[in-house]
């Protein structure tokens, strides 16, 4: 080993610290910690069987070979097809040439500020936002400006008066990142009238959305909203998609749809990550999609999924003392706690711990370093039964912390 090995490493990488919920994820291993801390989706929800059955079909096909053999950075032709089909009913003017897959919805995350992004330049999020896109784009040196969120998402109001400011400075931000559906970690869903708003702003203000959909297809309840891009349709707006949270995780495969300029220079900034996602799993997902079962397993995963969240909400109105808040969402995998604002969940997450139940600290969602009384939950992964005993025992560590 050479004597200095610190002095070796970049600036970038010497200055970022460990994922959190990560980090997190290794106090919650025993078997005895109810965890509510990742974004996990049930295990009961992938379809191994139907999957079992297509690998078959796969290795037996004229497939199989291609499948094992190097891919096009774009992407699988027909899995990119399948996905167009599919926004196109959603409303979203677009083409083949208009969507690349990636590996997982986080490589699209890393992709765009490589793109996008020199050392210094402002990108705008929500307070709070999703800790892998802050992550990402603060890697490559993004400073993040952080816009409040109220019971419909990003504020407008506080994004133009934030834009106004920095236009005055002589700042422009690369763009706007927004998580409209089920947002992470809050939990809320914007309406088409304040997505609307923001897509006005940005078109006053000239600056590209990025619109980070993970969650988009996990509605319990409610109308579905127009996705960001097909309410713009100019090429104004960049969108991610995965399969991470509606089929598995263990696919590793995301999509960005963007104009086809920006496509172009994702594709070069590709090449040098992973040259392309494995075609293997895309020929998968591409059978998967087109034999007609995954909208029926949709339908599955999100009666599963609803319930569970029910459970959790009525559990915390049971065993939660006043002075606690929460959101109710429509959808996705999570929801938000609030606590006094006298309590620090950090000081209360060892407490948790001895109760044997876990959760993610709602600061490091906050690029601002607020929200230190708040925490995300995740309700997907518990089993019903785990849902409302973790509540309970959450309940009783913050019921010690009341003053």
């Amino acid at each position: 080993m050479v004597s200095d090995l610190d002095s070796l490493f970049n600036r970038q990488i010497s200055s970022q610290k460990k994922s959190a919920i990560r980090e997190v994820l290794k106090l919650t291993q025993q078997p005895d910690i109810i965890s509510f801390a990742g974004g996990l989706p049930s295990p009961e929800s992938f379809p191994v069987e139907e999957l079992k059955k297509i690998v078959c079909e796969l290795f037996e096909s004229d497939d199989a070979r291609q499948a094992l053999q190097y891919g096009l950075t774009e992407g699988d032709v027909h899995l990119r097809e399948l996905l167009v089909e599919r926004y196109r009913k959603q409303g979203l003017e677009i083409g083949i040439e208009n969507l690349i897959i990636t590996t997982a919805s986080q490589q699209a995350l890393d992709l765009l500020p490589k793109v996008f992004i020199n050392p210094g330049d402002k990108i705008i999020c929500g307070l709070p936002s999703y800790l892998g896109g802050i992550s990402a784009f603060s890697y490559y040196g993004a400073r993040m400006e952080g816009i409040s969120l109220d019971k419909d998402g990003l504020r407008a109001d506080l994004l133009e008066e934030k834009l106004k400011k920095m236009k005055a400075f002589g700042e422009k931000p690369k763009f706007i990142y927004i998580i409209p559906d089920f947002q992470n970690p809050a939990g809320i869903t914007m309406p088409e009238s304040r997505r609307q708003e923001i897509i006005d702003i940005a078109r006053r203000y000239d600056i590209l959305i990025v619109e980070d959909s993970p969650y988009r297809e996990l509605r319990f309840e409610g109308k579905s909203r127009k996705m960001i891009y097909a309410m713009d349709n100019s090429g104004q707006v960049i969108s991610i998609g995965t399969f991470s949270k509606i089929l598995a995780p263990g696919f590793r495969i995301g999509w960005l749809i963007a104009h086809e300029k920006i496509i172009d220079k994702i594709v070069i900034a590709k090449q040098t990550a992973d040259l392309c996602t494995s075609p293997f799993v895309q020929k998968i997902a591409a059978r998967y999609l087109e034999s007609g079962i995954f909208d029926s397993h949709l339908g599955k995963i999100t009666g599963m999924y609803r319930e569970k969240r029910d459970i959790m909400l009525s559990a915390l109105k049971e065993y939660m003392p006043p002075g606690v808040s929460w959101t109710e969402p429509e959808g996705g995998l999570f929801l938000f706690l609030t606590l006094p604002e006298y309590m620090d969940a950090e000081e209360l997450f060892m407490q948790a711990i001895r109760e044997k139940v876990a959760f993610v600290l709602g600061n490091v969602f906050y690029c601002d370093g607020c929200g230190r009384n708040t925490m995300r939950l995740n309700f997907s992964f518990a089993s019903k039964e785990m849902n409302a005993e973790g509540i309970k025992r959450l309940a009783k560590a913050i019921k010690k912390n009341l003053r």
